[in-house]
Order: C-alpha cells, then structure tokens, then sequence
C-alpha cells in the first residue's frame, strides 16, 4: 500500500510543479503599430508613387485605343476606304486591346511584388520589437489582439510596450 501511494506521489510531483509555474500572456495589437511606424508610411508613398506611374501609363494606352476606335468608327461605313485596310485597322485594334490587358495582369503582379518587397521590413522591425519586449518582460506568449477572439482579465496589453521600443508614441 505505501509502496502504491509512494508511486502515485512520485508521478504527480511533475504535474504539481507545472501547475506552480507561472504563465505571462500578452495581446499584441499589431495593426495599432504598423499604422503608427513611419517607415511604413515611407513605404506607401514609394508604393504609391509606383501605382500612379502605372496608372499613368494606362490611361496613355487606353486613350491611344480610344482614338484608334474612333478611327476604325469613322471609316467603317466609307466606302472610299479598301477592306484591307479595314481589317488591318481592327487587327491593330484587337492587338491593342491584349497588350493592355496583358499590362494590366503585369502591373497588378508588378505591384503585389513591390508592395511585399517595400513592406517586408517594416514588418520584420516589429516583429523584433515584438520578440524583444517578450523576452524583457518574460512573456510566455504574445498574441496578436487581431486575431484573437478573447483577452481575458490574465492576458496584459503588451502594444505600449513595443511601441516604446520601437520609439512610437
């Protein structure tokens, strides 16, 4: 009988000291400090000076096409103008037409790829900063406040804490 009871102690004396250990949770609001951090800002307007010049670039295309319709238009019912040249004017027509949808596929690409490129960094900034106020502060978790579906009264809002070491207010 001792010798049952010894053994049952024994196996949940590990239990007992995993229950003694204490467990720090933490929120994260990571969106608060991404929007907050001007480098992102930076990145942004680099983005978006990128976006305009394609946009620009676009809108040259689509009024050359919008000319050459209006010029295919007004010969279409001219009797003065041979088949031929007809034909060649909606064949240039349609080529005009793949080469901005073929753009526009490139540039939609083109500036997923810029956008994760100008972003990364900052990203990875925070994500430090994040890590680094875990291990100061001796989080065991730290979760992202965007994601969770609950924050209980045990979990502390560790977004000023990141902030401060990312120097934002």
């Amino acid at each position: 009988m001792f010798k049952k009871f010894l053994i049952i102690v024994l196996c949940a004396m590990p239990f007992c000291a995993f229950a003694q250990t204490q467990f720090k949770f933490g929120t994260v609001n990571t969106m608060e400090i991404f929007s907050a951090m001007p480098e992102r800002e930076a990145a942004q307007k680099e983005y978006d000076a990128l976006a305009k010049r394609y946009e620009d670039e676009f809108l040259k295309m689509r009024e050359e096409f919008a000319n050459k319709y209006k010029e295919l238009m007004a010969t279409q019912d001219s009797i003065s103008v041979p088949e031929n040249i007809k034909a060649r004017r909606q064949q240039e027509l349609a080529e005009l037409n793949q080469r901005i949808q073929n753009f526009q596929e490139v540039v939609q690409e083109d500036l997923a790829k810029q956008q994760q490129q100008l972003l990364a960094p900052v990203e990875k900034k925070m994500r430090d900063a994040i890590k680094a106020v875990g291990e100061e502060h001796k989080f065991t978790y730290l979760f992202d406040l965007n994601a969770a579906l609950f924050a209980g009264v045990g979990s502390e809002d560790a977004t000023p804490l990141v902030k401060a070491k990312l120097g934002l207010k």
